[in-house]
């Protein structure tokens, strides 16, 4: 944390900070009760997996997303082979992943890249002070790049316009209700999200139920639709795959951006459009508490090619206004 302002728990400050790993450093894994493939790996570098992988979790009840005593960290996807379950842990600097289900061999293949191998903060110089003491302090920060668009994209549209509380309870039910038991040992509740076609299935009422208005409903219809066409979009540049994105009506800039930079691991694809973003990081860069998008991208103009990393930083330093207006209302549209 950086200066006397604590950072209050908003959506971006959610995304831009990390999870809390349980005796995650040299912590040694508890055994699983059964076995699946396993891979180990040793990066290079200090890694922290509560910051690579935090911008992954939606919520703290994702049923995707866990993290156990034992310092693991279990993720729920939907794999181009299949639904898996992947276990990370680290014993001292090295990783030991395992994973279950039809999806195990294409997640411990993703693995290096989902802990950031694909990245390069080398690319990075600070131009700030508070972005240069932040880096030293976060040496684990690397960009997660999972491989997958529609993990990304899917809970990047149910946050568009509303809280986070709503965000994540819609995403936690509709997962619960139309997705599948986690493959494997999963202690608790885990799923993996619902496949393209049953997202398609999902009767109106239920998204009321679960609060998602019809606008974002009928986006993520409109995408599921095209699922295979926007997983292609892997094979291409972050700019170039939020362009395809976006070619799906309901899909703009803020969440085309916030998807590349999970699915791709995009360091300079900056959130635009965003509630709080832009002050956070006028009043961390220039003490603007009421700057707008241009003003935030003419600060993060010296980042050219890493603005969403310099963002990243800005966040997790904890340098955030004081609040002096209301936060967005909530409105539960499932009991209207």
């Amino acid at each position: 944390m950086a200066g006397r302002f604590s950072p209050r728990p908003t959506r971006t400050t959610v995304r831009g900070g990390h999870v809390v790993v349980p005796g995650a450093s040299g912590a040694v894994p508890r055994p699983a009760p059964a076995t699946g493939l396993r891979r180990g790996w040793t990066p290079p570098w200090p890694l922290d997996l509560g910051i690579v992988l935090g911008p992954l979790r939606r919520g703290p009840g994702d049923p995707t997303f866990r993290t156990t005593p034992d310092g693991a960290v279990w993720r729920a996807s939907r794999t181009p082979a299949g639904p898996g379950t992947l276990r990370v842990a680290l014993r001292g600097g090295a990783v030991e992943a395992e994973a279950w289900g039809p999806g195990a061999e294409w997640l411990l293949h993703q693995l290096p890249e989902m802990l950031g191998s694909a990245d390069d903060p080398d690319a990075f110089e600070p131009r700030h002070r508070l972005v240069a003491v932040t880096r030293h302090r976060r040496p684990g920060l690397r960009l997660t790049r999972t491989g997958l668009v529609l993990e990304s994209l899917i809970p990047s549209v149910l946050e568009q316009k509303v809280t986070a509380d709503e965000a994540y309870r819609a995403w936690r039910l509709l997962v619960r209700k139309f997705g599948e038991p986690a493959p494997g040992p999963v202690e608790g509740r885990m799923h993996v999200m619902p496949e393209p076609r049953t997202w398609a299935l999902i009767p109106s009422w239920e998204w009321h139920r679960a609060g998602v208005d019809n606008k974002r409903a009928s986006t993520i219809l409109r995408a599921v639709r095209v699922a295979a066409r926007l997983e292609q979009a892997m094979g291409m540049e972050p700019a170039q795959a939020q362009a395809r994105l976006e070619v799906v009506s309901g899909i703009g800039p803020w969440t085309s951006a916030e998807t590349v930079q999970r699915s791709h691991g995009a360091a300079d694809s900056v959130t635009v459009g965003d509630l709080h973003l832009p002050r956070i990081v006028g009043y961390a860069l220039a003490g603007d508490r009421d700057a707008d998008d241009a003003a935030m991208l003419e600060l993060l103009a010296p980042y050219a090619g890493q603005r969403h990393r310099a963002a990243r930083l800005i966040l997790l330093s904890g340098r955030t206004p004081p609040r002096r207006m209301p936060g967005m209302p909530r409105t539960d549209i499932g009991k209207l």
